[in-house]
């Protein structure tokens, strides 16, 4: 066997065999978390959708001001941002915006309420996961890719 085709098959995969079976299952798999991403987003973000002023005060304590503002629209970006999320429309704004109010949560609960790492890491872990999308996009079970259009 030439070496050009050894190296294709091997991949450098500890077990080269599982290579076609990663690569059918990834798009699934981005998709799948997506949509859960999408999906806990809205459950996150409804009671929120239902009174949009009520972290108001929360926000303002934030240095947001006017809560007037801000808490309504973190309320949409949550919300609607899920949606969108789960559907795979508008993938990477929704999921740029929803990853910015994951960095503010995560400020406010390591600094402000001063939990540090313990408080931060599940609001870091979510940024992180919605920072992927923002950057990968949606993927094939997605309604941009369908669209065929994408930002």
């Amino acid at each position: 066997m030439d070496t050009t085709r050894q190296s294709r098959q091997h991949n450098g995969m500890f077990v080269p065999v599982l290579g076609p079976l990663y690569a059918r299952l990834t798009p699934m798999a981005e998709a799948m978390l997506r949509v859960l991403a999408g999906l806990l987003l809205v459950v996150h973000g409804t009671g929120k959708i239902v009174d949009p002023f009520a972290m108001v005060a929360m926000v303002e304590g934030l240095g947001f001001h006017p809560g007037e503002f801000w808490s309504p629209l973190l309320a949409v970006t949550e919300f609607f941002g899920g949606i969108l999320i789960a559907l795979g429309l508008f993938t990477r704004p929704a999921a740029f915006a929803g990853a910015i109010v994951l960095a503010v949560t995560a400020y406010f609960h390591g600094m402000v309420m001063d939990e540090g790492l313990t408080g931060m890491e599940k609001s870091l872990l979510w940024m992180m996961i919605l920072l992927f999308f923002a950057v990968r996009g949606t993927t094939a079970y997605g309604i941009d890719r369908r669209l065929n259009r994408q930002f």
